[in-house]
């Protein structure tokens, strides 16, 4: 048997024509194919990733954001309780504040009427003392409160003419005040006694109603004055110490 080579290698020609025919028009376009797929594929892939990587941040974003409104509000519920306690606190403070000033203001209206039914109390007995004492001179001495004080008043100046000159300097006019007005003997006996002291000293007689009964003698810068005031302040410490004494015995009593 022969071998036909012009066959053979016509074969071998039409195998590699034949090989590159499918390599260049069959396995390319196959094989581009495939790998466009892959890359797509790697594309859709690296995509995905990056998708599941966002979605990762955007989840550890939310939970840190819930995280912080959940603090916030517990934030803001502390910072609400505080600020109530605070308010309650103010508010029970100022009704204290409130409290203390009206029982302060009803002490001291309750003080303020006691010293003016005080003050009415010694008027009043102030009153009804003087009226007793003029109306007793009066009938039993046939003089009056203002005659009798003056001639007092003559005999307080006598021991106290040195310090009186002292105190008035270079004055040559003394005044006497009273309450209601002198007898002209009263007047004419302070006007003699003044005359011998004081040489030179013109005497002048006043009356004051808002004074109180007595005499008050001004000479320059010297005063000498001899009112009831005194006896006035006497009466009401003694009035007080009955008041006390009178309330010591009531305890005493229901005591027993």
């Amino acid at each position: 048997m022969s071998i036909d080579w012009i066959t053979v290698a016509a074969q071998i020609a039409n195998f590699l024509v034949l090989i590159w025919l499918l390599k260049r028009f069959l396995y390319r376009p196959i094989l581009d194919g495939i790998d466009a797929r892959e890359a797509e594929i790697k594309a859709r892939m690296q995509q995905a990733a990056e998708a599941e990587a966002a979605a990762k941040t955007t989840e550890a974003s939310y939970r840190t954001q819930i995280a912080e409104l959940q603090s916030a509000q517990s934030d803001v519920s502390e910072r609400l309780r505080q600020e109530a306690e605070i308010e309650r606190d103010t508010l029970l403070a100022e009704a204290h504040a409130r409290i203390d000033q009206e029982r302060k203001s009803w002490q001291t209206h309750l003080t303020e009427e006691g010293q003016k039914y005080s003050i009415k109390l010694h008027r009043a007995g102030a009153g009804a003392l003087l009226s007793l004492t003029r109306k007793a001179l009066m009938d039993l001495a046939d003089d009056t409160l203002e005659g009798r004080m003056a001639h007092h008043l003559i005999g307080q100046i006598k021991p106290m003419v040195s310090d009186i000159k002292q105190a008035s300097g270079p004055a040559t006019e003394a005044v006497f005040t009273s309450h209601a007005t002198l007898p002209e003997a009263a007047q004419t006996a302070l006007s003699a006694e003044l005359q011998a002291a004081f040489p030179g000293v013109t005497p002048a007689f006043r009356t004051d109603p808002d004074q109180a009964p007595g005499l008050v003698l001004r000479m320059g810068g010297a005063q000498v004055a001899w009112t009831v005031d005194s006896y006035l302040d006497g009466l009401d410490a003694v009035i007080q110490d009955h008041l006390s004494a009178g309330g010591d015995l009531k305890a005493q009593s229901n005591e027993a």
